[in-house]
């Protein structure tokens, strides 16, 4: 048992496969372990998303949250940032979702999360939940908890267009792909108050993924939007992941705007109403992003990549908002937590005051630099092999914030460890490919090596 506890609880959440890894006793334990962790006391939220077991593995949960003597708001099926809010607006002790965002079907999860959103990862909080459950440490309780349902999703969608003006809206032609996950329960939700016309893609809620993964940062993945888009000449798309808290926009020409052009787009949006604050970008968000915001009079500070470490960062720095390469999107008005939601609202928002096509609009964010996709390798001992391309590149101004970052003249490049799978993730960018291609190609005969 505690070697399957060890496995399921990652740096971030908690993931693996249901049945012999997650099943409702164990999330029940969880649970026991959660109520007891959490600093304050009072009600705790419960969220999950359309997987086939996510229903079972949350009642686990809230059994053993209730028997801990927690009350229990129970949301439902809902997205993830939906979760956060809940715990923000409704000032609970804590919350929980059962996802696993866009794994396959035969995974699932748990986020979870403290007073007023804060996140509970591995310096936060989680080793220390996965250490109660391994050595049965519960403290007893003398009375149980209650249960109660609630919909929140009017509040919710209330609060999301608190982030534009929606009388200042003009009319769009789009496309939504929510990938048969919880943004086909949400979006719909939404759509009454903005004057688009809109096309539904993949809105039935089904956990088993059965048109693609809703992982919208995968080219495969949005295959279909992009031809929806074309072939209906609309104006843009959206596609959300499968737990609906990063959301990838699609201009007319069906390209995918990335997460640094994503955070460019927001800082300005954000510096022009609140000049002179502080915006975060992370280790591997290209320098559109940093550029943007300096230009746009804020201050730019770079950070981990992870939602725990941005989260605490941006409280640790008053920043307004936050952008991740992954499509994670932060904002101080939503309780320093991510939404894709918003983004993706603020987005269309932005477009359709704009008056211009999306690729138009985003096209300074996208000429400034070259950049590679994001490439994983295979390795057996990822800390040497970061310490042979640091020998490799020692002439060059490095860092270690978050793996190696190494900045040469035009250009960075990033090796990082991941945080849930034996893989180092390479990211780079340079002002000309050529620059690009001599530096990746270095890095990369290591790696080959090392694989």
């Amino acid at each position: 048992m505690n070697k399957t506890i060890d496995n399921i609880f990652k740096a971030y959440d908690i993931r693996g496969r249901v049945g012999d890894e997650l099943n409702p006793e164990t999330t029940k334990k969880i649970g026991l372990a959660f109520s007891d962790f959490l600093p304050n006391p009072g009600t705790v939220a419960v969220g999950r998303d359309m997987r086939p077991d996510s229903k079972d593995l949350a009642d686990g949960l809230i059994a053993g949250l209730i028997e801990q003597g927690r009350n229990v708001v129970d949301i439902g099926e809902v997205t993830s940032d939906m979760i956060y809010f809940a715990v923000g607006n409704l000032q609970l002790a804590g919350g929980a979702m059962i996802t696993a965002s866009h794994n396959p079907g035969e995974y699932n999860g748990i986020k979870l999360c403290r007073e007023d959103a804060k996140p509970i990862g591995e310096e936060s909080g989680l080793f220390e939940i996965r250490d109660a459950i391994k050595e049965n440490k519960t403290k007893p309780s003398n009375k149980a908890g209650s249960i109660e349902e609630k919909d929140i999703s009017e509040e919710w969608v209330e609060h999301v267009l608190s982030f534009i003006e929606t009388e200042e809206l003009s009319s769009l032609k789009i496309a939504v792909d929510a990938g048969n996950g919880m943004a086909g329960k949400i979006f719909p939700e939404i759509e009454p108050y903005l004057p688009f016309e809109i096309e539904e893609m993949y809105f039935e809620l089904d956990g088993t993924f059965p048109n693609h993964i809703a992982n919208p940062l995968e080219a495969k993945n949005i295959v279909d939007i992009q031809k929806k888009i074309k072939e209906d000449s609309l104006d843009c798309g959206i596609a959300f992941d499968g737990d609906g808290d990063r959301a990838v926009l699609i201009d007319e020409k069906g390209e995918a705007l990335s997460g640094t052009v994503m955070t460019a787009l927001l800082s300005e949006y954000f510096l022009k109403k609140s000049p002179g604050h502080t915006i975060l970008y992370n280790a591997i968000c290209g320098r559109a992003a940093k550029d943007t915001i300096e230009k746009n009079g804020g201050q730019a500070i770079r950070t981990r990549v992870g939602h725990s470490f941005i989260k605490s960062d941006m409280r640790k720095y008053h920043a307004i908002f936050a952008g991740e390469h992954s499509g994670h999107y932060y904002f101080k008005d939503n309780y320093m937590a991510d939404s894709g939601l918003i983004a993706a609202i603020i987005g269309l928002y932005i477009l359709s005051k704009s008056k211009k096509p999306l690729s138009k609009l985003v096209e300074p964010f996208r000429k400034a630099y070259f950049s590679i996709q994001e490439t994983n390798f295979e390795v057996d001992y990822k800390e040497k092999v970061i310490e042979d391309i640091a020998r490799e590149f020692e002439q060059y101004d490095q860092d270690s914030l978050d793996g190696l970052t190494i900045n040469f003249d035009g250009g960075w490049l990033n090796i990082r460890p991941s945080n849930t799978e034996p893989l180092l993730r390479l990211n780079a960018e340079a002002s000309s490919t050529e620059i690009l291609n001599k530096f990746v190609n270095k890095v990369k005969l290591i790696l080959n090596k090392n694989s």
